[in-house]
């Protein structure tokens, strides 16, 4: 009775969680849709634009390198307050965040932007640190990573809707606003809707897992081996999947790839995330230690069955027809990875690899659908790469977990990167940037996750 209250209690507890992550990737996408629309309403180039990638993502890097000061000279903050009250304080500072956007617009200064989306960040780098150990921790350790996919499928979600609602509030219902005014109600629905997120999680009773063991000061995480080489890979993977995502307009723009206005354009960067979101579902039941084959595959080619007749009823056959080419091939190489989740990063990194070669040296819908295809593929490599460098970490998790959460920083450096070379090159050949990107990833999977292995000292 008492393993099954526990059971109930984990499964509640990752319940009301979903809701976070959906919320967090709803609101990181939205810097898709404000890069060209500020980049309007200011007369922004590339590079100044992607400063809005580079303001939210350095803050990842901050706020955690500040927590990692912390940790190792008082002892790790999380394992003190608890992770519950972690959720909290980064959802009321992203509430904030978000509040400042009115002024900004008011005001029609674009540093308070970057203002704004810092402190949000620093909001969301709190949930990142808090929420993504307690996911994975939330249950039996062999099935963390099909939590975590799971976590981030409704994450995905997010980022999926974002897009289009965003896309449609900025570029159409509020198109006549005027300086960057379009912001000013959208944000403030959103500060809102954190600060009841935050009460609900206050009254919430999640299962406590800190308190209880010591936490020794000092870098004991960097002596692990696949956290080191981890931090890099999370540094490649956030930077790859914001860069594209980030010029995805930009790209969908030009007449040699699609000639689409940024609100037409708007619809395929949700499939491009999109894409995320069923890869997710598919890597939650994939990675699972499901016993039941039959269940386990029939849920797998139902998954992509039912994101195929999605896209009919809302983007139309042809659309649904090209797309399930990828859905088909990302079915496939799930299969390759055979729930092994070090195996499925680097089948799935090599595939990207492909894709991003194929949009560099085509134009039209080719280039177009293999940008848009990357969603799939990205998918499972933020949990896998979490996960695979967190395994075996014991007292130093949520010191690790800070130090991966930092590593978001590569959201700030590639875009940047990326946008240097839109100015000097144009935008379609700027995506090689994110191409390196997934050659490490690829590598991470193939070796960087092993283990350190350690000698014992014999005793005399």
């Amino acid at each position: 009775m008492e393993k099954q209250t526990s059971t109930n209690r984990y499964t509640g507890a990752f319940i009301s969680l979903t809701f976070l992550f959906f919320m967090w990737g709803f609101m990181t996408v939205l810097n898709d849709i404000l890069i060209p629309y500020l980049r309007g309403a200011f007369q922004l180039n590339h590079a100044e634009a992607m400063l809005i990638q580079f303001a939210f993502f350095m803050a990842y890097f901050l706020g955690s390198l500040l927590y990692f000061i912390i940790s190792v000279s008082r002892g790790d903050p999380i394992n003190r307050m608890g992770y519950k009250k972690g959720i909290i304080l980064g959802l009321v500072v992203s509430a904030i965040g978000a509040l400042l956007f009115y002024p900004a617009a008011q005001f029609h200064i674009y540093g308070f932007f970057l203002s704004a989306l810092f402190v949000m960040g620093l909001g969301f780098t709190l949930l990142q640190i808090a929420a993504n150990p307690y996911i994975a921790i939330l249950g039996p350790a062999r099935s963390a990573s099909a939590r975590l996919n799971l976590a981030q499928g409704f994450n995905s979600l997010g980022t999926t809707i974002g897009p289009v609602i965003g896309g449609y509030l900025i570029f159409v219902f509020f198109k006549h606003a005027t300086g960057a005014s379009a912001v000013k109600i959208p944000y403030l629905g959103f500060s809102l809707i954190f600060l009841l997120m935050a009460l609900f999680i206050f009254f919430m009773p999640l299962p406590r897992f800190t308190g209880n063991e010591t936490v020794e000061k000092g870098f004991g995480a960097l002596q692990y081996r696949q956290l080191k080489f981890g931090m890099l890979a999370i540094f490649m993977y956030v930077g790859g999947e914001v860069c594209i995502g980030s010029m995805m307009i930009g790209f969908l723009h030009l007449p040699e790839i699609a000639g689409l206005t940024a609100a037409e354009a708007s619809k395929y960067v949700a499939f491009y995330w999109g894409g995320q979101m069923i890869g997710r579902f598919l890597g939650a039941v994939s990675l699972s230690k499901m016993k039941n084959n039959l269940l386990k595959y029939s849920l797998m080619i139902a998954i992509p069955l039912a994101a195929f007749g999605i896209i009919i009823l809302t983007s139309g056959l042809d659309n649904a027809l090209v797309y399930g080419i990828f859905l088909l091939l990302n079915l496939f190489v799930f299969f390759l990875g055979r729930s092994i989740p070090q195996r499925t990063l680097y089948l799935f990194a090599f595939v990207n690899i492909i894709l991003l070669l194929t949009a560099l040296f085509n134009q039209g819908p080719l280039a177009m659908w293999s940008v848009i295809g990357i969603g799939l593929f990205n998918s499972i490599m933020w949990s896998n790469i979490f996960t695979l460098a967190i395994d075996g970490l014991g007292k130093h998790t949520s010191q690790g977990s800070s130090l991966l959460v930092m590593m978001i920083l590569g959201g700030a450096i590639l875009p940047l990167l990326m946008g240097v070379a839109a100015d000097a090159y144009g935008v379609h050949m700027a995506y090689i940037i994110p191409l390196f990107s997934y050659v490490y990833i690829a590598f991470y999977g193939i070796n960087g996750y092993k283990h350190k292995k350690v000698v014992a000292a014999k005793t005399v």
